[in-house]
């Protein structure tokens, strides 16, 4: 019997349990260093964190530039922490929520020295669990033994992943837009969060099928925000599909770009005090867009697609299909939805991000 967790399912269970509060050991040689999510940590298990001094906190290049400290090692930054910061000053540096009210941060010490890999890692981890990219990084000799370990040197280590996902189940689901409608729900296979595909009539797959690749938007598409145009597009596109006879939509659970709904709900916060989209997901320390689209790729393959009328206004989404086999034969604009409230938030989206609006 193997009973040994893998490496991705040890990576699943080390999103859990950051995001639980815990703390997940980075195996690197004969390093090792513990890795903590601060805004789970409880304040006794921080303090006993750094009671021995020589922790520090590794943050992306995009929060080291909001808070103006140095970035050493390229795609991130290490900077000391004292063992007499508390959890919420810590907290203080990682979340941007008050930045403008107490601007001053520092000032900070820069770790220089040491392999910055383990940092990364962590990094890379607490983005999968939606948490903010902010990883307090602690030496250690004696890591306890129920804690999640991941060895940094298995040769199967791979943050990126190939994105594969499985088909479970598929039933027929009459909708509003059509009753020759089905639903296909795809499983992932890191134990992340599962995928549809909305199947409106008998899409011809001898030819290019009307598709869209839609990202959930819970603000958007259940409640009706009017800060996006996410609702009106996926309903617009299912209403064209109909229209049509045939098409798939694919919904990805990469909710605020594949930054979660909790860090999403924190940019909006970030937008009320005056920043635009892209800046807030920048000071959070994400990247413009966190996504990732080959996830989409993978079910138009299982579900038997080779070629697609795309519906879109994002080019990259043209480009990253292409990349992974598909032939996008059109590229076909989804211009809907925009208001009052949303007009400099689809103005930003086609000057920083390349929509085409």
């Amino acid at each position: 019997m193997i009973l040994t967790p893998t490496l991705p399912e040890r990576l699943a269970r080390a999103r859990s349990d950051l995001r639980m509060g815990l703390p997940v050991v980075l195996r690197r040689g004969a390093a090792c260093l513990l890795a903590a999510a601060p805004e789970t940590l409880h304040p006794d298990r921080f303090a006993n964190l750094i009671a021995g001094g020589a922790a520090y906190l590794a943050l992306t290049h995009r929060r080291a530039e909001t808070l103006k400290t140095p970035v050493y090692d390229g795609d991130i930054t290490r900077i000391e922490i004292p063992t007499t910061m508390n959890l919420s000053r810590l907290r203080a540096i990682l979340d941007p929520a008050d930045d403008l009210r107490a601007p001053m941060k520092g000032p900070f010490r820069p770790v220089r020295t040491g392999d910055p890999a383990p940092a990364r890692t962590a990094i890379a981890i607490l983005k999968s669990a939606r948490l903010l990219p902010g990883a307090l990084m602690v030496p250690c000799a004696d890591p306890p033994g129920d804690l999640t370990v991941i060895d940094m040197d298995d040769p199967t280590l791979d943050l990126i992943g190939d994105a594969a996902v499985k088909p479970v189940v598929a039933a027929r689901l009459p909708l509003a837009v059509s009753t020759a409608a089905r639903l296909h729900i795809f499983r992932p296979d890191d134990g992340g969060e599962e995928h549809y595909a909305v199947e409106i009539g008998k899409p011809d797959r001898d030819g290019p099928v009307l598709a869209r690749l839609h990202s959930a938007c819970f603000t958007g598409d259940v409640l009706g925000s009017l800060k996006c145009d996410c609702g009106p597009q996926l309903n617009g596109a299912l209403a064209q599909m109909a229209q049509e006879g045939g098409g798939i939509l694919l919904y990805l659970n990469q909710e605020g770009r594949g930054i979660g709904l909790t860090n999403k709900m924190r940019a909006y916060s970030l937008q009320d005090q005056g920043f635009d989209t892209v800046e807030a997901n920048h000071r959070l320390g994400f990247e413009d867009d966190e996504r990732d689209f080959r996830i989409g790729a993978h079910m138009l393959t299982a579900l038997g697609i080779d070629k697609v009328r795309l519906l879109t206004n994002n080019p990259r989404k043209v480009e990253m299909l292409a990349t992974h086999g598909l032939t996008v034969t059109e590229r076909v604009p989804l211009h809907i939805g925009e208001n009052p409230l949303n007009a400099a938030y689809l103005r930003t989206k086609a000057a920083k991000s390349g929509h085409l609006l």
